[in-house]
C-alpha cells in the first residue's frame, strides 16, 4: 500500500457549494421565465399592430361607403 494521504472530504464547503448551485440555478429559473414572458407579450404585439390596421382601413372604407351612399340617396 502507498502511503499517500487522501484529501479530506470537507461537508461543510460540499453544502456551501450546493446551496450556491441551487441558488444560481433558481437564479436562472427566474429569469428564464421573465425570458419567456416577454417573448410572449413580442409575439401578442406582433400580431396587434397589423390587426388593428386592417380594422382601421376597413372601417375607413365602410365610412366612404357609407358618405357615397348618402350623397347618392339625396
Amino acid at each position: 500500500m502507498s502511503d499517500e494521504v487522501l484529501p479530506q472530504l470537507d461537508l461543510r464547503e460540499q453544502i456551501v457549494r450546493i446551496d450556491r448551485a441551487i441558488a444560481e440555478t433558481e437564479k436562472f429559473q427566474a429569469e428564464q421565465r421573465k425570458l419567456i414572458a416577454e417573448a410572449q407579450k413580442l409575439t401578442w404585439d406582433r400580431w396587434l399592430a397589423p390587426a388593428l390596421a386592417i380594422a382601421a382601413v376597413i372601417g375607413g372604407s365602410l365610412g366612404v361607403a357609407t358618405f357615397i351612399a348618402h350623397l347618392i340617396g339625396h
